[in-house]
């Protein structure tokens, strides 16, 4: 059984590829994803999908389409079997796929045949909602945030005129005994003014997922605070909570996804074991899974014929575990083998998922605004 789930944190995460326009006159945008209505077997299901994170886009929004998905709902209220549809594609939106798989419902029946559209709505970085920008800097799914997103927070206040301030003392609030929610990174944008001494007043909350442990946290912490540059205002400063684990689903006997022709040992001698990656959305959102795939291999060990049985909750750990297979190679033998099963595991880090250092955004800088 191979297990993705340590070596992940030292892979670097693959920047996803900026798109082709081939017209420079379209400027940067946000670009936000609305769930839409949710059926199932053709009945309208209560409650919404979690909304997936924002990206800045470089295009024409005609050329941005829908993105829909086929999936299921557990008794749990647990969406599972999430298959994106095949004519959605799109160089945005990777955030998608593992905010469906985070989301919940009511509990009840399963519900199966379940299907929701993710429509693009546009807003120029002038005009885009103040929350959404802040959300996209501390965790940007593509580049940097745009200069003229950062000056929609510098309207109000002086604390980026320079020389800016720098902290004397930072004190950041005990992360571990905060509350973390499953699938949701949590973070609240903290505002303040400074007094002549350095001294942080008036802190409140800007923005945030309203997490409410989180947020005391974060204006105890800037309270506690000190900094040079005397009288200031409008200062902005981000605390952020790593999302909760959810763990994958439970895995059917491998045993029971054997061919009935099978000719491959019970255990697999790999002379070099395959290369495990932990794909970068699902890790961000804490979310584990797994993936079934059968293969066959040459007398002389590589691997080939590799097909998917079944992932969950996604198939996106599927596409994953295919390549993770292929990147290995078997011992050799004289006849090589067929119909063998391997399981990926993609399992999170047993540890608390607290303020996760490995993931800090590059825009989070030890200064007392953005």
């Amino acid at each position: 059984m191979l297990d993705a789930a340590l070596l992940f944190a030292f892979l670097p995460a693959a920047a996803p590829a900026p798109p082709v326009t081939g017209n420079s006159a379209y400027s940067q945008q946000l670009l936000a994803w609305n769930p839409g209505e949710i059926r199932c077997d053709g009945a309208a299901v209560p409650g919404t999908a979690l909304r997936p994170g924002v990206d800045v886009a470089t295009m024409d929004p005609q050329r941005i389409k829908p993105i829909s998905y086929r999936f299921a709902i557990d008794g749990a209220g647990r969406t599972h079997s999430i298959v994106r549809d095949s004519g959605s594609v799109s160089p945005f939106g990777q955030d998608i796929d593992p905010a469906l798989a985070a989301s919940r419902f009511a509990a009840g029946a399963p519900r199966a045949n379940c299907e929701i559209s993710y429509s693009p709505q546009f807003a120029s970085l002038a005009q885009a909602p103040l929350a959404d920008i802040a959300a996209y800097s501390i965790f940007p799914t593509g580049p940097r945030l745009p200069k003229a997103g950062w000056d929609r927070f510098a309207a109000a206040g002086d604390c980026r005129d320079k020389p800016r301030p720098v902290a004397l003392l930072r004190a950041r609030p005990d992360f571990a005994k905060l509350k973390a929610t499953p699938g949701v990174r949590d973070w609240s944008l903290v505002t303040y003014d400074t007094d002549d001494e350095g001294t942080p007043v008036n802190v409140r909350i800007a923005h945030g997922t309203g997490n409410d442990e989180l947020d005391t946290a974060a204006i105890e912490a800037v309270r506690a605070s000190r900094f040079t540059g005397g009288a200031r205002t409008g200062c902005l400063y981000p605390y952020w909570r790593g999302a909760a684990k959810i763990a994958a689903p439970e895995r059917p006997d491998k045993a029971a996804m054997r061919p009935a022709n099978a000719a491959c040992p019970a255990k697999i001698e790999w002379a070099s074991r395959p290369t495990t990656s932990y794909p970068t959305a699902y890790r961000k959102r804490a979310i584990e899974g797994w993936a079934m795939v059968s293969f066959d291999v040459a007398p002389w060990g590589e691997v080939g014929n590799v097909k998917l049985l079944e992932a969950q909750p996604s198939a996106d750990f599927g596409g994953q575990a295919i390549s993770i297979v292929r990147s290995g190679r078997v011992v050799p033998s004289a006849r090589g083998a067929s119909g063998c099963v391997e399981t990926v595991k993609f399992l999170m880090p047993d540890r608390n998922q607290a303020d996760d250092e490995d993931e800090t955004p590059v825009q989070r800088q030890d200064v007392p605004i953005f």
